[in-house]
């Protein structure tokens, strides 16, 4: 998948979880940034969705069956464990997504770093 389609997916997953202009997409090494208030709380990478995790968002997505970001360099696999992949089945699921991403904003705070609150309701005009 090649910068530009990593960039727009990343863009759709954005206007999924949240009205425009509310996620930041940002050029993160090969793939895409999903940045709130500056705190980076997901990525798109070849394709694939990651959201922060705190402990109980890795023990659900390790128990879904999604892997941790991983990479490769010199010669050897690097995990890193604060990012997982996203189950389809919350992908395939507006709300739900949103929720997820929502609790990936709040995984990343840390101490002297605000954030907002919440991330602003999706809604679907209909």
């Amino acid at each position: 998948m090649n910068s530009e389609a990593t960039r727009q997916l990343a863009l759709d997953f954005a206007s999924q979880i949240a009205p425009a202009g509310c996620i930041d997409v940002w050029r993160f090494f090969g793939g895409s940034a999903l940045v709130r208030n500056g705190a980076q709380f997901g990525f798109v990478m070849k394709g694939t969705l990651y959201l922060r995790v705190d402990a109980a968002m890795r023990a659900e997505f390790e128990a879904e069956g999604c892997e941790p970001f991983s990479y490769r360099a010199a010669g050897r696999k690097v995990t890193v464990r604060r990012y997982y992949a996203v189950p389809a089945h919350v992908i395939d699921d507006p709300a739900l997504l949103h929720s997820y991403a929502e609790r990936a904003l709040h995984a990343t705070s840390t101490p002297g770093h605000r954030l907002a609150d919440t991330l602003p309701a999706v809604t679907t005009s209909g």
